[in-house]
């Protein structure tokens, strides 16, 4: 089987400067929307192009992006259009978030730095509904019994961030429907519990890859199901 093997700044998020649609889910995202961009599937929200669990370092600390980057096994570049300059200029990077906080470690030489992690934790704080974050991850829990409560509430604090575009803010999230909590969870398992992401790098496509994973994944999930227990 040929791989081609892909360049890490190969991966490109983009900020919408237009209403946007994801050509695969049919979520209409909205203006400044996260999307990237595909010769085969068009326009894809993070979600289905599997970066929705990534958390975004905004440009400006070259130190600490270039720490997460070498620590994070998936990233990806965020790109915005410039009316003023007629190109795309970078934003920042999304990265994994153990990735982000142990380059922040690493930084956190003096105050100043101390202080940036803080401002950076408030406002991601600010950012979640905690209500709905509460109800997404007891709906992870009925439906994943032995799921660790502590992982059912890290999946729902990632699914349900505003302005994501991961699968916790479409509006089939908000109604709680199971569908939506089970493709919550399983991203969740496939980005964590899994090769996926290093798959990726290395040039996998995302049918490749998940088809690789898809094992391990289920095995996970039955698991959490409390499937042979009894």
């Amino acid at each position: 089987m040929k791989q081609t093997k892909a360049k890490r700044d190969d991966l490109k998020v983009f900020i919408s400067s237009r209403e946007s649609k994801c050509d695969e889910c049919k979520e209409e995202l909205g203006k400044k929307a996260w999307i990237t961009l595909t010769e085969e599937k068009g326009v894809l929200c993070l979600s289905c192009a599997d970066l929705d669990h990534l958390v975004f370092l905004p440009s400006g600390d070259a130190a600490l992006t270039r720490r997460a980057r070498k620590h994070s096994n998936l990233s990806a570049v965020v790109l915005k259009w410039s009316k003023a300059r007629k190109r795309y200029e970078r934003q920042g990077l999304l990265v994994e978030e153990p990735s982000l906080k142990q380059a922040e470690t690493e930084c956190l030489a003096d105050e100043d730095a101390r202080a940036q992690r803080r401002i950076r934790e408030a406002d991601r704080r600010a950012e979640l509904d905690l209500a709905y974050i509460e109800r997404f991850a007891e709906s992870v829990r009925q439906l994943y019994p032995k799921c660790p409560p502590e992982t059912a509430r890290f999946i729902a604090d990632h699914a349900c961030t505003k302005y994501s575009g991961r699968v916790g803010r479409s509006a089939a999230a908000k109604a709680l429907d199971e569908h939506a909590v089970r493709l919550a969870v399983v991203a969740h398992v496939r980005h964590a519990k899994t090769r996926y992401d290093s798959l990726l790098m290395k040039g996998w496509g995302r049918a490749e890859a998940r088809q690789h994973v898809e094992n391990t994944v289920r095995s996970v999930l039955a698991k959490w199901e409390g499937e042979g227990i009894f």
